[in-house]
């Protein structure tokens, strides 16, 4: 139960529905309100089917792309920590046109399943390989808060302030660069035991 605790509050974090939210709401808020439902689950939905690909075919690609495990784990650290930086130290998104209506990028993807969102549950399924209904519980259970707290955007805004959900972002942000600097120096060693 805790190990399922663990991995489930591991993935909220690095998907960050708290940072996400302001994104959220700019680039829904410029498409008709008859739409942003239908385009929202559509893009969570994209992101959850990314992510079940990634967990039970991801280390399928690396073998197809000749690529192993430990590449993962530093590359994603890399993409982690910068992802992080960015979390403390963040610029102003440009502002989308009216009814540019995103398909994938950016909400599905980097946004929800980013690339160190998918590197992690690579890494996951790799260190535990056995453990394929707990990852996958794990990842429904992320998926599920992400959508939540995302599907109610507009009202988790008006409840944090724009400094409430900048704060939050910058100490989950703290948090995934000592998860990053982790992963790279995991990969890293087992890379030096190669």
């Amino acid at each position: 139960m805790l190990e399922l605790f663990n991995i489930s509050f591991l993935l909220i974090i690095i998907m960050d529905p708290i940072g996400n939210l302001p994104i959220f709401v700019s680039i829904l808020n410029t498409i008709d309100k008859k739409k942003r439902k239908c385009i929202f689950i559509r893009e969570m939905l994209i992101a959850l089917i990314t992510m079940l690909i990634f967990l039970f075919a991801g280390q399928k690609i690396l073998q197809i792309l000749h690529l192993n495990i430990e590449t993962v784990s530093i590359s994603g650290g890399i993409i982690l920590f910068l992802m992080s930086l960015n979390m403390i130290f963040k610029k102003k998104k440009e502002k989308k046109k009216k009814n540019d209506e995103p398909f994938l990028v950016p909400l599905a993807i980097p946004l929800v399943a980013g690339p160190s969102l998918l590197a992690n549950l690579i890494l996951l399924i790799h260190n535990n390989p056995n453990k394929y209904l707990i990852l996958t519980i794990s990842l429904l259970i992320a998926w599920s808060v992400n959508f939540f707290i995302l599907s109610l955007s507009e009202f988790f805004l008006k409840i944090l302030s724009t400094k409430g959900i900048k704060a939050v972002e910058q100490l989950m942000g703290f948090i995934l660069i000592m998860i990053s600097i982790q992963m790279f120096m995991n990969g890293l060693h087992d890379w030096l035991q190669l």
